[in-house]
């Protein structure tokens, strides 16, 4: 698997560190405040929970589900709900947390859905933003790292399922995906 790499855009270490200045970042924000932390599934798993450990103030979490890239290496541009919120989240400071954003399709669907529910404030976190591609405009509050148009694979992002458990954001070998 890591022979189908190209290279590291960020080790370990320096996830931990951005993470861990996202954490204080956003304790300090909502202090004051209850916050509702909306993992979207599947790719924001891992980057959801190393975040949770790093805000020192109690949250909530749910999960959403949605589908837009199926097997592919871009977006379809049709958003799905694969698995809607538990919990209604009216009255609620809610901070939807990403793994990328790209084209920005997703998270405008998601944001104008979650609106619509009557949530005490509305926040975007992202683990990466890759601005280039942007389709709509999206104004992301919370971002780990800005990434340049490459596709690119692990902590939590994959590729046909594969690569999330790396420990790493790589980019992926262009003949590895060019063969779908």
């Amino acid at each position: 698997m890591l022979d189908e790499l190209e290279r590291t855009l960020f080790d370990e270490e320096r996830i931990r560190t951005r993470i861990a200045d996202m954490g204080r970042q956003i304790a300090r924000d909502y202090r004051e405040d209850k916050l509702l932390l909306i993992g979207v599934l599947k790719g924001a798993f891992i980057f959801l929970a190393d975040l949770v450990r790093a805000i020192s103030i109690p949250v909530g979490i749910d999960f959403v589900g949605v589908s837009s890239y199926g097997t592919h290496t871009k977006s379809t541009g049709v958003v799905r709900i694969v698995k809607d919120l538990d919990a209604p989240i009216a009255g609620n400071n809610v901070l939807v947390v990403e793994d990328i954003v790209d084209t920005g399709l997703t998270l405008s669907y998601l944001a104008t859905l979650f609106r619509e529910r009557g949530p005490k404030s509305l926040r975007i976190c992202t683990f990466l933003d890759k601005p280039e591609r942007r389709e709509i405009p999206l104004a992301v509050d919370y971002v780990g790292f800005t990434i340049p148009n490459e596709f690119v694979v692990g902590y939590g992002l994959d590729y046909n399922g594969r690569y999330r458990n790396l420990p790493i954001v790589a980019t992926l070998k262009p003949s590895v995906y060019s063969k779908s």
